[in-house]
C-alpha cells in the first residue's frame, strides 16, 4: 500500500518527475507573484492601506518560486516546460476565477468590489496551498535536501491564510459581507473542479514518468475522484468560513528573503 509521503518521495527520488514537481510549482507560485505586483499596484485609493500587504503577498509568492529553482539547480537540472492541463495558476484564471489578467495589465484602479474578488480568490487558494503545505511538512519537514524550503513556504502559506481571513473580516465589517459569501462560495465549488483535473493530470504524467503499474494509477485516480466527490458533498465549506486568526496583521512587515538553497 501507498501513501501521499512514499508517492512524493518516489517523485523526490527521481530527476524527471523532481523536475517537473518543481517547474509547475515554480510557474505557479511566479504567476502569483506578478498578480499580487499589480493588484498592489492597482488598488483602490479607499483601500490603499492594504498595498503593502499585497506587495508582501507578491514578494513571498516570488521568493517560493525562487526557492523552487533553486531547489533545481541544487540537482543540476533546468525547469522544463509546463503541460497546459497541469497548470494550476493559469487554469483557475481561464475560468474566471479571481481577477483577470486582462484587468490588471491596464493602468485602471480596481475597486472595492475587485479586492473583494480578489481575497476571496486567494482565501480559498491559500486554503489548498496551507493543506498541502502541513502534509509535506509532517512528511518531510525535516528532510535534508528539500525540508528547510517546505518549512519556510509552509510559514508564509500560514501567514497568507491568517491575512485573508482578517482583511476578509475587516471588508464584511465595513458591508460587503454578502458579496463575500456569494464570492468565497463560487469560487470554492469552481476551484474543487479544477483542483481534481490538475491532480489527475499530474498523477498521470508521473505516472508515465516513473511507469506506475497501472493497477496502482487507477487506484491513484479513484482516490483523487473519491476527494473531489468528498469536497463537492461539503469539504468545500473550510475554504469558505471565515474566523479572526491568532497571527493578527500577518502581512504587516517585510518579505523575508529567500536563503541560497543551491
Amino acid at each position: 500500500m501507498f501513501s501521499a509521503k512514499s508517492l512524493f518521495q518516489e517523485i523526490l527520488d527521481n530527476d524527471e518527475a523532481f523536475q517537473l514537481f518543481c517547474s509547475i510549482a515554480a510557474s505557479g507560485e511566479a504567476q502569483g507573484g506578478w498578480e499580487n505586483g499589480r493588484i498592489a499596484a492597482l488598488v483602490p485609493e479607499s483601500q490603499r492601506d492594504l498595498a503593502p500587504k499585497i506587495t508582501r503577498h507578491g514578494a513571498d509568492e516570488d521568493k517560493h518560486g525562487r526557492i523552487f529553482n533553486a531547489l533545481l539547480r541544487k540537482r543540476d537540472l533546468e525547469p522544463v516546460e509546463v503541460p497546459r492541463e497541469t497548470d494550476y495558476t493559469m487554469l483557475l484564471e481561464t475560468h474566471g476565477i479571481g481577477l483577470a489578467h486582462d484587468k490588471l495589465r491596464r493602468d485602471e484602479p480596481l475597486t472595492e468590489r475587485d479586492i473583494v474578488t480578489y481575497l476571496s480568490h486567494s482565501r480559498v487558494t491559500e486554503q489548498r496551498a496551507a493543506d498541502q503545505m502541513v502534509m509535506l511538512r509532517k512528511s518531510f519537514g525535516d528532510h535534508p535536501d528539500v525540508g528547510r524550503a517546505i518549512s519556510m513556504i509552509a510559514g508564509d502559506e500560514d501567514n497568507h491564510l491568517a491575512y485573508c481571513h482578517e482583511e476578509l473580516l475587516r471588508l464584511a465589517a465595513a458591508g460587503h459581507g454578502r458579496l463575500i459569501q456569494a464570492t468565497l462560495r463560487e469560487t470554492a465549488l469552481a476551484e474543487i473542479v479544477i483542483y481534481r483535473d490538475v491532480s489527475l493530470a499530474v498523477m498521470g504524467h508521473m505516472a508515465a514518468i516513473l511507469r506506475w503499474p497501472r493497477a496502482k494509477s487507477a487506484v491513484l485516480m479513484a482516490a483523487i475522484r473519491a476527494m473531489y466527490l468528498a469536497e463537492r458533498a461539503g469539504g468545500w465549506r473550510r475554504m469558505v468560513t471565515l474566523r479572526m486568526p491568532e497571527r493578527r496583521n500577518a502581512l504587516g512587515g517585510t518579505a523575508t528573503t529567500a536563503p541560497e538553497f543551491a
